[in-house]
């Protein structure tokens, strides 16, 4: 992973997912609802650019402090093309290290509205994941996984990450975004070893 930057930040947080409205809403854009919440918190503006990605860029702290610059993307392209957006803001933004890179994604593999953090690891059949290290040619970056639980049968898998979310479980994946995006800061604030001793333990509410 070679930055090419001239002015490198300290993190890019990409959240998965697939673009158009169509797919708002869905358990698998969890990720973009992680980014677009911290994109908020921290007062950047998501704009379109050139990485095919909508980008925002902040400070993760009071203004005014030497804080982490990270920088918030959600890639336009489809799900299983992510890589090609990671790759291109990798370069632009002097992401050299794994580790300063954080994928918040959806997990079959994982009860739902579980949030859990991993460093490397496998792919767990994510086709976004699986772009990522197509493109970057490495699988040591820092991964905050949102749980959305298996479908009945692998038939209906599609079907069951291309849904809106039942209203009761709705409420509780809102809670597991928040959750997810303050491991993200805690992740960026002191180290994705402290994100997992502090969420890696949690009780799973009840879906």
């Amino acid at each position: 992973m070679r930055g090419r930057s001239t002015t490198p930040f300290d993190h890019l947080v990409v959240g998965l997912g697939n673009p158009g409205k169509e797919y708002a809403g869905t358990r698998h854009n969890v990720g973009q609802q992680v980014v677009s919440l911290l994109a908020e918190r921290h007062g950047a503006a998501m704009k379109g650019g050139r990485d095919n990605a909508l980008v925002g860029e902040a400070r993760f702290g009071p203004p005014g402090t030497d804080a982490p610059r990270v920088v918030l993307a959600f890639p336009l392209t489809y799900m299983n093309e992510s890589g090609l957006a990671v790759r291109s803001l990798v370069r632009r933004y002097g992401i050299d290290d794994a580790a300063k890179l954080v994928i918040v994604h959806d997990e079959l593999d994982l009860e739902p509205t579980t949030v859990r953090v991993k460093v490397g690891g496998g792919l767990a059949g994510h086709n976004g994941l699986r772009s990522i290290v197509q493109h970057l040619g490495t699988q040591d970056f820092v991964r905050v996984r949102i749980g959305v639980g298996k479908p009945p049968s692998k038939e209906r898998g599609a079907g069951h990450v291309l849904s809106k979310l039942p209203t009761r479980q709705r409420e509780l994946f809102d809670v597991a975004v928040q959750e997810a995006a303050d491991a993200v800061e805690l992740i960026v604030a002191e180290s994705p070893d402290a994100a997992m001793r502090r969420f890696n333990t949690k009780r799973v509410p009840e879906a």
